[in-house]
């Protein structure tokens, strides 16, 4: 039997995993990142949801040289372009007829808060060592 499992790749931005079907891979190109809409381009490849959220938290973390191997600074511009027609067009007709729903935009990128595991009302633990 054949594996049709799809493969899967951690976004740059909020740093959680997803199919690649879900990520947009950008390339280095002339020293700017260039988005690989079809995964096609030759070289080193990072992998980001397709929104503004994971974009500026990528950047903020500088996550980009870092994940591309670059030493100098990249330039955004082709890649917020790519990303503004994407958020402007129409989401396209699903082949089945269920159309897909939205990412929730009210969560922070970089995943829900984690509380702290005690309170400040208790003690602390102390061990005998």
């Amino acid at each position: 039997m054949a594996d049709t499992s799809i493969p899967v790749r951690t976004c740059v931005g909020c740093r959680r995993r997803a199919p690649v079907t879900e990520l947009l891979r950008v390339v280095v190109r002339d020293g700017g990142l260039t988005p690989d809409p079809r995964r096609r381009l030759p070289g080193r490849g990072a992998s980001l949801h397709p929104t503004a959220e994971c974009l500026h938290a990528a950047v903020r973390r500088r996550a980009f040289p870092r994940a591309l191997r670059c030493s100098t600074s990249l330039e955004t511009g082709p890649l917020e372009d790519h990303l503004g027609q994407q958020v402007s067009r129409p989401a396209a007709p699903v082949p089945g007829g269920r159309p897909t729903a939205a990412p929730p935009t009210d969560r922070h990128p970089a995943g829900p808060h984690v509380e702290s595991r005690t309170s400040s009302d208790e003690p602390p633990v102390k061990s005998s060592r």
